[in-house]
């Protein structure tokens, strides 16, 4: 009995989702009849299957449903706005309950004002041209259970379901596996440079590369398994914009792109609260009323474009609007009146610079708060959420034309490509994904703007940030005369680090630093390295950030000239 009802909820899941893309698709072409018949075959199945299963409640919500489909596809009603909205409110119900029937707990919902509502929605007007009527199998009471567990089991000759705990445990011995491959790689040249000449010495290179080459397979394959397909959260986003464009009295076109990219199923769990907190704003403070839109000469309808696309080790995220742009004065303005700016640093500041005041906790350019939006609490929300997942986001806008914003993920958390830089004794890891360049300067090329150290690189001025000092670490030997400066990115924003060496480029496993470390500022994680030294890994956003607080104190960056 257990597999039956854990294929009954496997497959009812699988209803639930494609009747909720159906239903959008329905709102735009209600006459459709092949769509109207495949809802239609979705709930009834549904209905067929709880029905015998003895699960009531969704065989009587599920017949309510069931009859308004039946008069949508015989012309007896007609879908108008109002009767969508009971719809959309039916599919929520029986997706919230078909939640609560897996958990155990549908005791106690109430489905009599839903029922009723469905019951209520007879009205009958000049119809569509009565729709084929489709042929519901009647052979017997459980054909639609047999039918639901046989697709199951067509499935699962293909695919089989694993708990994803153990797909975390084994992520985690590779992890183990790489340090254990750089390890021996370390010891390997050792080996074979102390004893060149002996003739083992090939057969030990030869036997280490095979371990590399099947280690870093097997790490992709391991990868792979975790990967799932955006499309989970993207999914989601139609429903969203439908719900917001009829709140907001606005029309709103969403299309979507690049569903079937893939990344870590821990990246895309977090992904759902930044994607939905920027859709809102798309809708509520860029995309403008119909009328609005025509006196400004633009289509009526507002277009909101959302694309995901594999760039490198990494995921770009795009959410662009054709609406009314953020005018960056007004940010300054509000940031100066909310104290969080002052005048003469509003008067400094870059667009981009004015476009990251939104991103502040509280801060909203809103003239007062709706259900939808004004609190000021999404777009903190947005940045924080991609800081933890070491990505950064981005905003274009242009008045009057629209905004674009764009997220930029790694595709994994668990295994990086790093640059190894050595600070006086310490050894630290800076994430390649944000390192634009090196650079290798003699200290007198150093100098120094309202007691910060900068450079000019390529015709502009780049500030600096010595890693000892940041770390909070011992002076380096004062006498040393080149320096190098590791020059990363974060956003809009750019940062030159000053280390003492370079130690090249290594493929790092992150590990967390448990719960008592797990706030340090600008540390990511640690990693072990080939001859089992223990080092921490920069978090490059939060580094950067951490720079600016202590450019606020006037932190001078003393480095000796030769």
């Amino acid at each position: 009995m257990a597999e039956i009802l854990e294929g009954f909820f496997v497959e009812s899941n699988e209803i639930i989702d494609q009747v909720g893309r159906d239903l959008l698709e329905l709102e735009k072409t209600p006459s459709d009849v092949e769509l109207l018949n495949r809802i239609f075959r979705g709930i009834h199945t549904l209905k067929g299957t709880s029905s015998f299963l003895g699960f009531a409640s969704m065989a009587e919500l599920a017949h309510g449903f069931e009859d308004l489909l039946n008069k949508l596809r015989k012309g007896t009603a007609v879908a108008t706005p109002e009767m969508m909205d009971v719809i959309f409110e039916a599919y929520d119900t029986t997706k919230e309950l078909l939640g609560r029937i897996h958990a155990k707990k549908e005791q106690g919902m109430d489905l009599s004002g839903i029922i009723e509502k469905l019951q209520a929605q007879t009205v009958t007007a000049p119809a569509y041209q009565p729709l084929k009527e489709l042929e519901v199998p009647t052979t017997g009471a459980t054909d639609p259970l047999q039918e639901a567990v046989a697709a199951q089991t067509r499935l699962a000759d293909t695919t089989i379901r694993v708990d994803v705990n153990r797909l975390d445990d084994l992520m985690n011995l590779v992890g183990e596996l790489v340090l254990g491959r750089n390890r021996l790689s370390q010891v390997a040249s050792k080996l074979v440079e102390e004893f060149e000449e002996v003739p083992a010495m090939k057969e030990l290179q030869d036997a280490n590369s095979q371990i590399d080459f099947v280690t870093t397979e097997l790490q992709m394959a391991v990868m792979k398994t975790r990967m799932l397909p955006i499309a989970k959260v993207f999914n989601k986003l139609p429903r969203l914009v439908r719900d917001l464009a009829r709140e907001t009295s606005k029309e709103v076109d969403l299309q979507v792109y690049g569903k079937e990219t893939e990344l870590d199923k821990s990246i895309i769990e977090e992904l759902n609260d930044p994607l939905i907190h920027i859709i809102r704003n798309c809708v509520d403070h860029g995309i403008e009323s119909a009328d609005e839109r025509i006196r400004e000469r633009k289509p009526r309808v507002g277009t909101i474009v959302v694309n995901a696309e594999h760039e490198g080790n990494h995921i770009v995220i795009s959410i662009e609007d054709d609406g009314r742009g953020i005018d960056a004065e007004l940010l300054k303005r509000k940031g100066v009146e909310k104290g969080l700016i002052s005048e003469s640093q509003a008067g400094e500041m870059s667009k981009r610079e004015a476009f990251n005041l939104i991103f502040v906790a509280g801060f909203s350019t809103a003239s007062k708060v709706t259900s939808v939006s004004g609190r000021g609490v999404g777009m903190d929300i947005v940045r924080n959420n991609v800081s933890k997942l070491k990505g950064i986001v981005d905003i274009e806008s242009e008045v009057g034309k629209g905004t674009i914003i764009t997220i930029k993920l790694p595709l994994t958390l668990a295994i990086i490509q790093a640059l190894l830089t050595k600070a006086g004794s310490d050894i630290f890891a800076i994430p390649l994904a944000s390192v634009q360049e090196v650079v290798r300067l003699e200290a007198s090329e150093i100098s120094t703007v309202n007691g910060r150290g900068v450079i000019r690189l390529r015709d502009s001025v780049l500030p600096l940030a010595r890693m000892a000092e940041v770390m909070g670490l011992p002076e380096s030997d004062a006498s040393n005369r080149w320096f190098y400066i590791v020059v990363v990115s974060w956003a809009d924003q750019r940062i030159g680090i000053v280390v003492d060496s370079l130690l090249g480029q290594r493929e790092v496993v992150i590990k967390s630093l448990g719960d008592y470390l797990s706030n340090i500022p600008a540390i990511a994680g640690s990693t072990i390295l080939g001859d089992g030294r223990t080092i921490l890994i920069i978090d490059t956003g939060q580094f950067i950030q951490l720079c600016t607080r202590m450019e606020h104190q006037t932190t001078q960056l003393s480095i000796a000239a030769a």
